[in-house]
């Protein structure tokens, strides 16, 4: 059994809740039904959701003009 895209971007969705909240994944992790499709494929039921603040402020810092990555670029 595999898990569906569906499922794979509900487990990065809450990845990214963890991270951005700055809280543990394993209850969001606990809280997911899963059910299986007809491709015998896990899928979630109840992904993740999560609220950005539209008025945050960016870190200059943080500028995508000025990225750089060592690597496989």
């Amino acid at each position: 059994m595999k898990l569906s895209d569906q499922a794979l971007g509900a487990l990065m969705m809450a990845l990214q809740k963890s991270l951005l909240e700055q809280s543990d994944i394993v209850p969001v992790l606990r809280d997911m039904n899963f059910q299986v499709d007809e491709n015998e494929k896990l899928m979630v039921l109840n992904p993740p959701n999560f609220k950005i603040d539209q008025n945050q402020e960016i870190n200059e810092d943080s500028n995508i003009d000025n990225f750089e990555t060592i690597g496989s670029d």
